[in-house]
């Protein structure tokens, strides 16, 4: 049986626009802070969402993935900007390591169009479980080397960017526990991980719109797996207090806040899982 969207009225569509602003501004705030590209919150809230706002079933995951990298190009433009201010950006890092993570993102979108969704939500939750245990933990990397060469660099971003685009992630928890392996100053590495974010979003926003092009169901004002009213929403707000975020790295007590971070991402992809596999 064909599923068909059914649009919603207007009332219905203002209260969720002003939800995705508020899910902007929550994203974009910890996407500052912590280094990260926020689709590890983003994801678990936008399944919920397009669920509830009867999304096809089947492409909901999809669907919340695809939104997520579109949505994280705009923060790590704004969350960059602030970190280069700050001269915390290793340029010729995101120089080596960017031909890899495109090539990481194209495959890892073609790969996750074909995973079903559930078996995607399952991917998705152990790696925030994995995420969040390194969050309370506070797990640091001992520095053991220098960064590899150029090749080595490549082959790493493309590690990052195939991981990044199956769980919707800006790869700051992949690629600041790299850097800081290699010796990596932890505030030049946070920096460096926004800047890397950008080629890891653009890849992973344009590989779900081109695997996700022409499915059916999708609801209007989709661009393949990318629901554009959700981009737009989220966007617009994150790109405002990204950059707050990122001034208050080194004035707010990040180790609390990431254990606190940890647990709300814990509840929220529990609850993505709760609600993707009771439904029918």
């Amino acid at each position: 049986m064909d599923i068909h969207y059914q649009p919603i009225d207007g009332f219905a569509m203002t209260i969720w626009w002003l939800a995705y602003l508020a899910l902007g501004a929550f994203v974009g705030f910890f996407a500052g802070l912590l280094g990260i590209g926020g689709g590890s919150l983003m994801v678990p809230v936008l399944v919920m969402m397009f669920t509830a706002q009867a999304f096809p079933a089947g492409e909901v995951m999809h669907l919340a993935l695809g939104t997520s990298m579109a949505t994280i190009f705009f923060t790590s433009i704004s969350s960059v900007r602030t970190h280069h201010a700050h001269g915390a950006v290793l340029w010729p890092v995101v120089a080596r390591i960017t031909p890899g993570i495109i090539l990481g993102t194209l495959i890892g979108t073609h790969v996750a169009s074909l995973v079903p969704t559930r078996m995607l939500a399952l991917i998705f939750t152990l790696f925030i479980c994995y995420v969040s245990v390194q969050m309370i933990i506070n797990l640091k990397p001992q520095a053991h080397r220098d960064l590899p060469g150029i090749f080595g660099t490549g082959l790493v971003g493309a590690g990052i960017g195939f991981i990044s685009c199956l769980v919707a992630i800006g790869g700051g928890v992949l690629s600041v526990p790299f850097m800081t392996w290699c010796n990596v100053k932890m505030q030049n590495a946070i920096g460096t991980s926004s800047a890397i974010g950008f080629p890891i979003a653009l890849g992973g926003a344009l590989g779900y719109i081109w695997n996700g092009w022409g499915a059916a169901g999708l609801p209007s004002g989709s661009l393949g797996f990318v629901y554009v009213p959700a981009v737009v929403g989220v966007a617009a707000v994150s790109v405002l207090t990204a950059p707050i975020g990122a001034r208050l790295t080194h004035q707010l007590p990040v180790k609390t806040l990431k254990r606190v971070f940890a647990g709300i991402l814990l509840a929220l992809a529990g609850k993505m899982m709760w609600g993707l596999f009771s439904a029918p």
